[in-house]
């Protein structure tokens, strides 16, 4: 899969570590020629643009991505983006992220979002379903958008993964790691990240079936 990223912030970055280390091709668009690091990230391309310039996307090639993930700082930065990579790229997946929770209710399909991520809503879900338990080797639903879902997942005592590397972590097509919460703090999941019994892990999938994913943390045949 071919993913642009407009901001190559650390948020960015971790999601292009992420994505590059499932072998998605990448490319990181970023106007601030201090965010760009080759050395750190080899395995994507850099692109120094303005995301929100139609003739730096067109420069990109965006229509040729198969998804695009607006991850920088700025909430008027990714609707922009989001927008342009919809209607004059038509890029069939449009992942947001959102800043200023006050801004939520931009992030539509008016303007080209597909999928919004707002980390403090994420976190607010994580919260309120702590009275829930997850023993069954299921992944539990937080948020639904259409054909995404976002799940968490509680990594049992016993589990095959704990105490190996995220990179380690052979998921199911259509699903990626998005979030570690450990004793409360979020974490980005890196390839290095050492994985531990109790982590609640937070996945953002498409897939049809999450039975392969449960069956692949407990160690189940599904």
């Amino acid at each position: 899969m071919r993913v642009a990223i407009a901001g190559a912030g650390s948020v960015g970055r971790s999601i292009a570590t992420e994505l590059t280390g499932n072998g998605h091709e990448v490319v990181l668009i970023d106007w601030d020629s201090r965010a760009i690091g080759v050395d750190e990230l080899p395995g994507a391309e850099w692109l120094l643009a303005d995301a929100c310039e139609l003739a730096s996307l067109e420069d990109a090639r965006l229509a040729e991505f198969d998804a695009a993930v607006a991850a920088s700082s700025d909430d008027k930065v990714n609707l922009v983006f989001s927008l342009l990579a919809k209607t004059e790229f038509a890029v069939s997946r449009i992942i947001a992220r959102i800043n200023e929770p006050q801004n939520e209710w931009l992030f539509t399909d008016d303007w080209g979002v597909d999928v919004a991520v707002s980390p403090p809503r994420l976190i607010a879900a994580l919260v309120e379903d702590v009275s829930s338990t997850n023993d069954s080797g299921d992944a539990l639903p937080l948020l639904s958008t259409p054909e995404t879902d976002l799940l968490e997942f509680t990594l049992p005592d016993g589990a095959p993964h704990a105490g190996r590397p995220v990179s380690e972590l052979a998921l199911p097509e259509g699903i990626v790691l998005v979030a570690v919460v450990r004793e409360g703090q979020v974490r980005t999941p890196h390839p290095e990240t050492v994985l531990d019994a109790g982590d609640d892990l937070v996945f953002l999938s498409s897939a049809e079936s999450t039975e392969e994913l449960g069956a692949l943390l407990t160690g189940g045949d599904g």
